[in-house]
């Protein structure tokens, strides 16, 4: 068996899952998709029994896999479920129409909309770019001119930041969840506590990860909501509001390297144990 895993920047994660195929007997293959020369009329590389994509870039990524999906590949995360999970507009959609919580959320495409959705959301919302990571760009707006000056700000920004996609905000305790699916099981699940000097609690830019255990409740939600992106892995965001659990993201080739030593989980191991049973099917 032989998995090929792609990939544009080599991360610990990308060493990690690495490592475990190595360390369970998997022949493994590292694609550097810069590399990597897509040509549709052209004898094509051979990928193995299956792909895992591990690209950072958000279009490197989803080109790859189109263009490994067209050669008749499995690919982890599927063409369709890296679409839906990459964008968040289009995950809430998903979301909303599968009937899981999640926060209210509107999306405007011009200043003036934008700032009329801030006055419906209650004047104070969280505003983010559709794509994009690791907390970046993502704002409080808990006033109108603090509003009025991030929509004025993004007007002169690339025209994907002109999508404005701003949701409630949520009373929540400080600090958020985040779950790891892998095929139909939660593997783990942390706690993201946000840092003294801010809101955010991205591990990035200095949110502590600690244990959460992972309760009916908890898998439950994560797996319908994994469930409604399409089969893969992910890792699923979650916020304790004052209604219960709501998710407001589900991540795509996301990061584990603060998981592992707060949960002690392999969730490498696992990843590679996930690839090889979809190697078989």
């Amino acid at each position: 068996m032989r998995i090929t895993i792609l990939y544009d920047i080599i991360r610990w994660e990308e060493k990690a899952i690495f490592q475990a195929a190595k360390r369970k007997g998997v022949d493994v293959e590292m694609v550097d998709v810069r590399k990597l020369k897509m040509d549709t009329h052209s004898k094509h590389p051979d990928f193995g029994d299956v792909v895992m994509q591990r690209c950072v870039s958000y279009y490197r990524s989803l080109h790859s896999t189109a263009f490994v999906e067209f050669l008749g590949y499995k690919i982890v995360n599927s063409l369709n479920a890296s679409i839906i999970a990459g964008n968040k507009f289009f995950t809430t959609l998903v979301l909303k129409k599968h009937g899981i919580p999640t926060p209210r959320t509107i999306v405007a495409l011009s200043p003036e909309t934008a700032m009329q959705a801030f006055e419906d959301l209650g004047g104070k919302a969280v505003i983010k770019p559709v794509l994009g990571s690791w907390g970046r760009l993502v704002a409080l707006l808990d006033s109108r001119s603090s509003a009025k000056a991030v929509i004025e700000d993004r007007e002169m920004m690339h025209p994907m930041y002109q999508i404005y996609y701003l949701q409630e905000y949520v009373k929540r305790p400080p600090r958020d969840i985040r779950t790891f699916v892998i095929g139909d099981q939660v593997v783990a699940a942390i706690y993201r506590y946000q840092p003294s000097d801010d809101w955010r609690t991205n591990t990035s830019r200095g949110g502590k990860a600690v244990k959460c255990e992972v309760t009916k409740e908890l898998e439950d939600i994560s797996l319908k909501a994994a469930e409604a992106i399409g089969e893969g892995i992910y890792g699923v965001d979650l916020m304790e509001s004052e209604e219960g659990l709501v998710v407001h993201e589900v991540n795509n080739t996301t990061e584990f390297r603060n998981t592992i030593p707060a949960t002690g989980v392999d969730i490498p191991g696992i990843m590679i144990d996930y690839l090889r049973g979809l190697a078989r099917r």
